[in-house]
């Protein structure tokens, strides 16, 4: 998505590496304070980047399910005192914790990780991480053709779901349900979309691969780029500031006891 803020002019390679980093410190906090620090630090972050808060919390709706059931999952794990039981399962003041501190945990970084699809264009993307990948070069490993890969993954999944929603509206003029009944009816259901879809992404897959035959593409081996990609001061910035806000991280997990 478009935009001028503090954010979007980050360089890829920066945002690609900053958000691997807050990744990892979102699971490296063992304590509330430290989960507040850099939830407050993440949220900080989205609003910066003039998106919309909506927009984010819409991201989350594709793993709902699996954010519920592994909230419900963490009730029935920990100490502390018994506020429910059923022969021998059990919810204690420790579970409701763990299941509170994971369930907020996974949002922010489920919506955190929107940050980067937001704000980076595909190309800067592909471009960033190939950077990042250079040193697997010395192993042999084909790092421009892997995020080449990656970046037509992510350029055609909307591409795909628009696809999906015209094969379904098309399914339901000829009168077909997708809707009623049990789980079991639905997933059948799902089998007259789920063909045509396969089909148009294999033909998909063998225009581009025509197209990009036709534009001499052969990997990465003396190809240049029409966009150079530079680090300057707002990069140096916002290393700074996330470096800071880690170490607040780490503090607070040393000071305050852990609650998983």
């Amino acid at each position: 998505m478009p935009g001028k803020s503090f954010i979007h002019r980050i360089d890829a390679r920066a945002k690609i590496f900053l958000l691997l980093m807050l990744l990892v410190f979102i699971f490296v906090c063992r304590n509330f304070v430290s989960l507040a620090a850099i939830s407050l630090f993440s949220l900080i972050i989205i609003l910066m980047t003039k998106i919309g808060f909506i927009k984010y919390l819409k991201s989350l709706k594709y793993i709902l399910a699996i954010i519920i059931f592994t909230g419900i999952l963490n009730l029935f794990y920990g100490s502390g005192d018994v506020l429910w039981q059923w022969q021998f399962l059990k919810i204690t003041s420790g579970g409701v914790n763990n299941a509170i501190f994971i369930t907020i945990r996974i949002s922010v970084m489920m919506m955190v990780s929107s940050v980067l699809t937001y704000t980076t264009s595909p190309t800067d993307l592909t471009d960033g991480l190939e950077w990042l990948m250079k040193p697997l070069k010395l192993l042999g490993v084909k790092v421009h053709d892997i995020a080449m890969v990656m970046t037509i993954a992510i350029r055609f999944i909307p591409v795909l779901l628009g696809e999906t929603d015209k094969i379904m509206n098309a399914q339901k003029s000829r009168g077909a349900d997708l809707e009623s009944g049990n789980v079991f009816r639905r997933v059948k259901a799902l089998v007259p979309v789920l063909i045509p879809l396969i089909v148009s992404s294999f033909k998909r897959a063998g225009d581009l691969a025509v197209a990009m035959e036709c534009r001499c593409y052969n990997g990465g081996n003396g190809r240049t780029r029409m966009k150079i990609m530079r680090f300057t001061f707002t990069d140096v910035i916002a290393l700074i500031i996330s470096v800071l806000i880690f170490g607040t991280v780490i503090y607070f997990n040393i000071v305050y006891p852990a609650v998983i």
